[in-house]
């Protein structure tokens, strides 16, 4: 069925087209990409102290060993807030149009997408939802083209599922076989 959106007809088959089309130039949007690289250098300064700081370490300096693995853990400090700002831009932007019970986590690290995914179960679970639909990206961006956001949310519904299963037997246990309806999250990749 057709919509209307700034002036423009849209079908809903069109809909998945256009929300990677939206993710790719999210993806390398000027502040994003600008965020990000920042975080890399300062990976990378942070990594240059930590083994600088190793080496003044094994030669006895521990005064400049210190010295070199606090400088190292002020760059750790400021790469990990420029990821969570760019983690937050990137969701916030991948998320502007998406459909109830929808969580788009393309543009996120491995452990990023994980926290925004077990954030937005927890919400689901607490609306009484009982599907969601969490969108990943095929591993295109990723280290040899492998995915790697999919597997770790694969992980963590087997950690849902043996928890909640958990949770029941408690409950079954405790109340006399009652049950609950759950909530069954689908992983998409595109």
């Amino acid at each position: 069925m057709p919509y209307q959106e700034d002036g423009r007809e849209w079908c809903t088959k069109c809909e998945g087209d256009r929300n990677l089309e939206q993710n790719q130039i999210n993806q390398n949007n000027e502040h994003y990409v600008a965020l990000r690289a920042e975080a890399a250098r300062e990976g990378d300064l942070m990594a240059q102290c930590y083994r600088q700081g190793h080496e003044a370490y094994q030669q006895g300096q521990r005064a400049l060993a210190k010295q070199l693995s606090e400088k190292g853990s002020g760059h750790k400090r400021k790469m990990e807030r420029l990821n969570v700002e760019a983690s937050a831009w990137i969701f916030r932007e991948n998320n502007l149009v998406s459909k109830p019970g929808e969580v788009d986590l393309h543009g996120l690290y491995v452990k990023e997408a994980v926290m925004y995914a077990e954030d937005a179960i927890e919400k689901a679970q607490s609306r009484g939802d009982l599907e969601m639909r969490l969108l990943v990206g095929k591993g295109l961006h990723s280290d040899g083209q492998v995915a790697k956001i999919k597997p770790a949310l694969e992980e963590l519904m087997k950690r849902q599922v043996a928890l909640l299963f958990s949770h029941l037997s408690l409950l079954t246990s405790c109340k006399g076989g009652a049950s609950l309806p759950t909530l069954t999250p689908t992983i998409l990749a595109y």
